[in-house]
C-alpha cells in the first residue's frame, strides 16, 4: 500500500491519481473514474471531484493509496 501525505484537509480524486503517479493527465483520471475502475473505501466512485479525506484508501489497477495528513 502506498502512502500519500496531504497538506490540505482533502483532495479531489481526480488530484490524487495523479500525484500518485497512477494516470497522466486530469483527463485520464475522468475516464478511468467514469468507467468504474476506482474504488473509494472500497465502494466504486464515479464522481472525480469526490473529496478524499485522510485515511480514505483508493483503490486503482490492483493498487492501493492511503491518504495521510
Amino acid at each position: 500500500m502506498e502512502i500519500i501525505q496531504i497538506k490540505d484537509d482533502y483532495i479531489k480524486l481526480g488530484q490524487l491519481l495523479k500525484l500518485a503517479g497512477l494516470v497522466d493527465s486530469g483527463s485520464d483520471a475522468k475516464t478511468e473514474i467514469q468507467e468504474g475502475l476506482v474504488k473509494v473505501n472500497g465502494e466504486v466512485q464515479l464522481q472525480r471531484g469526490k473529496k478524499i479525506y485522510a485515511g480514505d484508501i483508493v483503490e486503482f489497477d490492483e493498487k492501493l493509496i492511503k491518504v495521510e495528513n
